[in-house]
């Protein structure tokens, strides 16, 4: 199982994420969709939580299933992750949002 996690600093230039206590790179996810080369972000709607989204997706699914989920799965989890402090989530919660997720779209 992975375990992702996440804190942003003090002022919120910089969100680090690791994928069990390691950096987790956004680089394979840039080679699909690059939204925001300049890293992850999460607590809002926008390009740096697209591509923590597709991400982690990319690492659970195959490519076409996180490509369909990606968006969804930033809006009802990745934006609603908090920024003032550490956030965690596992491959099982990933999995679950995910079921929830297609569930809503009829999928």
């Amino acid at each position: 199982m992975n375990i992702y996690e996440g804190k942003a600093n003090a002022d919120h230039c910089e969100y680090d994420v690791t994928k069990n206590g390691e950096p987790f790179s956004p680089e394979l996810s840039l080679k699909v969709v690059n939204h925001s080369p300049t890293g992850f972000s999460w607590g809002y709607h926008g390009i740096g939580p697209s591509q923590l989204g597709l991400a982690i997706l990319l690492e659970g699914t195959d490519e076409k299933t996180a490509l369909e989920f990606y968006q969804s799965f930033k809006q009802k989890v990745i934006a609603q992750l908090p920024t003032d402090r550490p956030w965690k989530l596992t491959s099982a919660d990933v999995r679950s949002h995910l079921g929830y997720i297609r569930l809503d779209e009829g999928r």
